[in-house]
């Protein structure tokens, strides 16, 4: 009897010891034995638009690399026979005004604009992290000079730099990439200056520099990694900016150029009032790959957003 009433006991004590545990969790507070991501991969897979962004952009990243075996038709072979052709059982998406099949083409497509997203947001991060850490760390006349650049590429519009630039080095995939990236890194500057601005007063990073450890490790061990976490977030809304802004200027006839395909110069079929109300076909379908795919990484951002920041709720 003395041996049952111990064990009802434990289980009373291991009861409320887990759910003590997951109240902790629900407000974000790290229990014992968890770690940091742990907790942060836990809050995001509760949030269900998050996940199926996420699952969303799988998907299109697996259809883009599988094009070449996935594609019915290439790309740019045109059929003769079956010109701006409407979907059907050899082409399900239709054909173009050149007779090339559109399924094929959006498969392809998918890759130039993810592309341009994952590399356009890559230089950013890089640029960014780098600029915002050695102003917030090194202040004085870094941070201002700094700081000031900043301010003056954030003043100009951002299209028309953007436009300017493309012409200036010629309409191509790599220079769009390197002028999104290039142009896009203030943002995240000024929120890693921000970040590191407040971590380098707190008490581990003054016991380093008590210690004797060099700038540039203080710098790169500690302070950059701790300012990520919001770095992470905002990477996620670059990169939705950025598939737009090709999808812009592929449309305006400055960005990828045929017969090289991406979502925006597929939609440069439907600039005439006829191919928008009788061939739907042509510019539905990459108009619906650019909504989607960033919806869903608006949605991935919103919760990386609440896992990394539980105060937010």
């Amino acid at each position: 009897m003395a041996l049952r009433n111990d064990e009802e006991k434990v289980n009373r004590v291991a009861s409320s010891i887990a759910q003590k545990n997951r109240s902790l969790v629900r407000w974000g507070v790290r229990p014992a034995g968890d770690s940091y991501w742990a907790l942060v991969v836990r809050r995001f897979l509760r949030h269900r638009l998050a996940v199926t962004g996420l699952v969303v952009l799988i998907l299109m990243s697996l259809a883009a690399l599988a094009a070449p075996l996935l594609a019915p038709h290439d790309p740019n072979a045109m059929d003769l026979f079956a010109f701006s052709a409407p979907p059907s059982v050899e082409h399900p998406l239709g054909t173009d005004s050149l007779g090339r099949d559109v399924l094929s083409r959006l498969l392809f497509a998918s890759r130039i604009s993810l592309s341009v997203g994952l590399g356009a947001t890559l230089i950013n991060v890089v640029v960014g992290v780098l600029l915002g850490g050695l102003a917030g760390y090194l202040g004085g006349k870094v941070d201002s000079a700094i700081m000031r650049f900043t301010d003056m590429i954030l003043s100009f519009p951002p299209l028309m730099i953007i436009l300017v630039l493309v012409s200036v080095l010629g309409p191509s995939l790599m220079n769009v990439i390197l002028v999104l990236g290039l142009l896009g890194w203030p943002q995240i500057c000024r929120l890693v200056r921000a970040e590191i601005l407040k971590l380098k007063e707190q008490d581990f990073i003054q016991a380093a520099r008590a210690l004797g450890v060099p700038d540039g490790r203080i710098l790169l061990r500690h302070l950059i990694p701790n300012a990520f976490p919001p770095v992470l977030v905002a990477a996620t809304f670059g990169a939705a900016q950025a598939i737009i802004q090709e999808a812009s200027l592929s449309f305006l006839g400055m960005g990828v150029q045929p017969p090289t395909a991406s979502w925006g110069n597929l939609l440069t079929d439907a600039q005439s009032m006829g191919v928008l109300g009788s061939m739907p076909w042509l510019w539905l379908p990459p108009g619906l790959m650019i909504v989607v795919a960033v919806l869903s990484i608006n949605f991935v951002g919103d919760g990386l957003r609440d896992a990394l920041d539980p105060r937010l709720k």
